[in-house]
């Protein structure tokens, strides 16, 4: 058979036997062992290929100010404060550069979808969302960008900000999102977001219960309005550190109503570690989200990135392996099911929450793929497995070569 690239010996999630990869026009042609193709084969050496890693929560607009706003003197409320003041001297040219410098980063370690959330308000109004659907647009060559529209400082509470937010939703915004809790009435504007949604018949994703008070949660009404629309699958609630905070039994009880429902689950581990129990001077809580154990509740969820540089997580390099990772350490993640799991909650299982067409390596699917320098899904996990480089439609869209050793003090100057 023709191909256009072969590579051979490649290792699949979830499979013990290694797989050639045939790619012709851009998509996969044949995923099997021993492949005869009249062109040069790459042979992969057993190595983990995955489809690429996929990102459901990511804040590009405001990614990298540090040193242009106060980051990592509090919590929630003083982080929302810190990048209000700095979007005052936000411009499309200012956004587009520093979400530009993010994107590639995460490009780079593998990442070839994204969510990310865009803040419009009726001070920056359209500003970071035209910025970012230039990036869109700029970098369709490597990643598949979803743009979320969402008030991140109030919706009923902010005058003129409903306004805001309709326009980029005419304006074509994938979907859009809620802040509950910066509300004075929550619930109403979980009711005002569903109506959107329904308007512009579009996903939802909610940033939801993020305190660590178990004695209430905002949820639930997410779940019941979910029903109530049918919009089950097509709502996620990211951060929900509240859960953490949970007895098993309660936690069992939202997981179980979670996955009725059919709303997904998305954790933060960075910026969820680095905002809760700002209020604790000892036994500080990790307020991390056990994704793992909601999905064994039928729950759909992935481990994501949130904010880069940034007064939320004032460090980051877009690495969704060492995200993953992170959030194994945190979650005391260490059976090999488990650690395969969390590779899991940053590939296909996220995929299913951006409900992505033609995700994953099969024939005639988009060829769209990245070898990991590890030979199982467990180990790219515990030993943040590099991406070696990365395909896009079939074409290259990054590599990052494995560092070369000098024993003999390397090559003369």
């Amino acid at each position: 058979m023709s191909f256009d690239r072969l590579f051979r010996n490649a290792r699949l999630p979830g499979r013990d036997d290694l797989v050639d990869i045939g790619i012709v026009s851009g998509r996969f042609a044949a995923v099997e062992a021993g492949l005869d193709g009249d062109c040069p084969a790459e042979d992969l050496g057993g190595r983990l290929v995955v489809p690429g890693l996929v990102e459901t929560h990511l804040h590009l607009d405001k990614a990298c100010l540090l040193g242009r706003c106060d980051c990592g003197s509090g919590g929630v409320k003083e982080a929302i404060a810190a990048v209000s003041r700095a979007k005052r001297d936000f411009t499309e040219e200012d956004v587009y550069a520093r979400a530009a410098q993010a994107l590639e980063k995460a490009i780079g370690f593998g990442t070839n979808r994204i969510r990310t959330h865009v803040e419009v308000d009726p001070r920056i109004g359209l500003t970071s969302f035209r910025a970012l659907k230039r990036l869109k647009a700029d970098y369709a060559w490597a990643v598949d960008l979803q743009l979320c529209a969402f008030p991140q400082e109030g919706l009923l509470d902010d005058p003129g900000c409903e306004e805001v937010l309709a326009a980029a939703l005419e304006e074509g915004a994938d979907l859009v999102g809620g802040v509950p809790y910066v509300d004075r009435d929550a619930n109403a504007q979980v009711a005002r977001i569903f109506e959107l949604a329904r308007r512009y018949d579009i996903d939802i994703d909610f940033h939801l219960d993020f305190d660590l008070d178990p004695s209430w949660a905002t949820l639930f009404e997410v779940c019941r309005r979910t029903e109530e629309a049918g919009w089950g699958g097509r709502v996620a609630i990211g951060h929900v550190t509240k859960l953490s905070a949970m007895s098993p039994e309660a936690f069992e009880e939202a997981g179980r109503r979670l996955a009725e429902a059919g709303v997904a689950v998305t954790v933060l581990p960075a910026t969820d570690l680095f905002l809760m129990g700002r209020d604790r001077d000892r036994n500080i809580p990790r307020g991390v989200t056990h994704a793992h154990r909601l999905a064994e509740l039928g729950v759909t969820c992935s481990i994501s990135t949130n904010n880069v540089l940034n007064p939320f997580t004032p460090f980051g390099d877009c690495s969704l392996v060492r995200m993953a990772n992170l959030y194994a350490n945190v979650a005391q993640v260490a059976a090999e099911p488990d650690l395969a799991l969390c590779l899991d909650l940053v590939s296909t299982s996220s995929a299913r929450i951006m409900r992505l067409e033609g995700y994953g390596i099969t024939p005639r699917n988009p060829a769209d793929m990245v070898v990991l320098d590890a030979g199982t899904a467990g180990e790219a996990i515990a030993a943040i497995a590099q991406p070696l480089f990365g395909l896009k439609n079939g074409r290259m869209t990054f590599e990052r070569p494995r560092p070369h050793l000098y024993p003999d003090g390397g090559p003369a100057a």
